[in-house]
């Protein structure tokens, strides 16, 4: 979809003019009050929608009518999901081209912009039947600035949305890596097997043993001169899991394709960062590997040694990415930087905590915790703070080894959390658990089933305030 901005689109060809109403108030459009409020007692309650066909009284065929709800309820938030709405319609009706003249602030214009490129999102790779778009969007009044931020956030969440949807027959480790490697402004540098066992990261080489993929340690780099700060961001790359020898059942194998969701967030970002060009270092991470049952796969009871020589005790082996997690979380460690972020669809505990409307974060610094949560507030993604009491680390205690991968299910999150916590030392941490977040089984808000490209959008501001 191509999207414009235009100073006057009354003097544009176009097939649709979408219009805002607000609950109570009347719309720009006399012809529209006329009708849809004075004839038809359209309200413009939030999401309602209304097709006017103007019988050639207007330049445009038909305006269509969003509602936007109470003005003093209104937010970035709603303008998003409203604008989304506006082009699932247009998708329905088959329009090829339309223009959208808001009654808004314009700063609000990257929201605006940013829900059309969610609507204009399908994964439809596979399909003999492609799903319809719009080809062409216009908004009056809104800057270019806004337009060229909002298609890099809509690139980098496409694409990660896109390597998340894939079958895990397509994204392999070695895809990932693949991928890492294409990208533009970066220097990526991808450690195979051999070298994996020289960097002794036991816990992620215990996880990767039973698949016939081999795994692979994918370390990006964005550099600019002088950096006023350098950020770790690490994905969970677990490509497929079946959950090794503590097999999942069937149902829940099915959307095990998307277990890599953290390390799709992590090279979405990292694809765009030379287009926004931010003043900081950013390091990109992920251990990608499959947990699968195969004849050399790790078993209960087994310990591994993680990079940094702690030693584990395998109490389930359906408990994999925080193992991967942990050599990797070690190895941003040693990279001198500032801050280090991981994301990860880590535990089936935050999905019963938090459900599918926000994620889970913890970390060891109140004021990163806090500015991230803040920007996922202005993205429009919601994270909730989860407690990381020390005594939840008892449950982690082993008889035979430093530490057990699991312990408790009550407290399942914030006890995976402490797990992490042991492979990170004097440097600010914040964990984010998207395992309800990543990928929908039903339409919610602006997202169809699928994968979400979770927490993209809040770390690229994040990276770019």
């Amino acid at each position: 979809m191509d999207i414009k901005i235009l100073g006057d689109i009354e003097l544009t060809a176009y097939e649709v003019l979408i219009i805002n109403m607000f609950q109570g108030e009347k719309t720009s459009q006399e012809l529209v009050n006329k009708y849809a409020i004075e004839k038809d007692n359209f309200e413009g309650k939030f999401g309602e929608i209304y097709l006017l066909n103007t019988m050639e009284q207007f330049p445009a065929s038909k305006i269509l009518v969003i509602g936007f709800g109470k003005r003093d309820e209104f937010c970035h938030n709603k303008l998003r999901e409203a604008v989304y709405k506006s082009v699932k319609e247009l998708q329905r009706l088959k329009v090829k081209k339309a223009a959208f003249k808001l009654d808004i602030d314009t700063k609000m214009g990257k929201s605006a912009i940013l829900g059309a490129l969610i609507a204009d999102y399908s994964f439809d790779k596979y399909k003999n039947k492609k799903d319809n778009k719009v080809e062409e969007i216009i908004f009056d009044g809104f800057n270019e600035t806004d337009l060229n931020e909002a298609l890099i956030i809509g690139e980098a969440m496409k694409f990660a949305r896109d390597i998340a949807n894939e079958p895990a027959q397509y994204a392999t480790p070695a895809k990932l890596a693949e991928l890492a490697q294409g990208f533009e402004g970066l220097e990526t540098r991808v450690y195979e097997k051999h070298e994996i066992e020289e960097m002794k990261m036991g816990a992620f080489l215990a996880v990767a043993k039973g698949s016939v993929q081999p795994p692979k340690f994918i370390h990006m780099k964005y550099s600019t001169p002088n950096p006023h700060k350098k950020i770790a961001i690490v994905g969970k790359g677990i490509c497929f899991d079946s959950g090794g020898l503590d097999l999942k059942p069937p149902a829940s194998m099915l959307t095990m394709k998307d277990d890599m969701a953290g390390s799709a967030c992590v090279l979405g970002i990292m694809s765009v960062l030379h287009k926004l060009n931010p003043e900081i270092e950013v390091h990109g991470i992920i251990a990608a590997c499959e947990n699968m049952p195969g004849d050399k796969a790790y078993k209960p009871g087994d310990i591994l040694i993680a990079k940094n020589g702690k030693t584990i005790e395998v109490d389930n082996t359906d408990a994999e990415g925080r193992l991967t997690l942990a050599d990797a979380l070690y190895y941003a460690n040693e990279l001198g930087v500032d801050e280090i972020i991981d994301i990860a669809t880590l535990t089936g505990a935050c999905v019963v905590a938090l459900g599918s409307l926000a994620s889970g974060i913890m970390g060891n610094d109140e004021d990163m915790i806090k500015a991230i949560i803040e920007t996922g507030k202005e993205s429009g993604e919601r994270f909730w703070q989860l407690p990381m009491f020390k005594e939840y680390k008892d449950c982690l205690k082993s008889s035979v080894a430093d530490m057990k991968n699991t312990g408790s299910r009550f407290g399942g999150a914030s006890i995976a959390g402490i797990f992490l916590q042991e492979f990170v030392k004097d440097v600010k941490w914040t964990h984010i658990d998207i395992a309800g977040t990543a990928f929908l089984e039903k339409p919610q808000k602006e997202f169809i089933p699928g994968s979400t490209g979770a927490g993209v959008r809040t770390l690229l501001n994040y990276i770019m305030k």
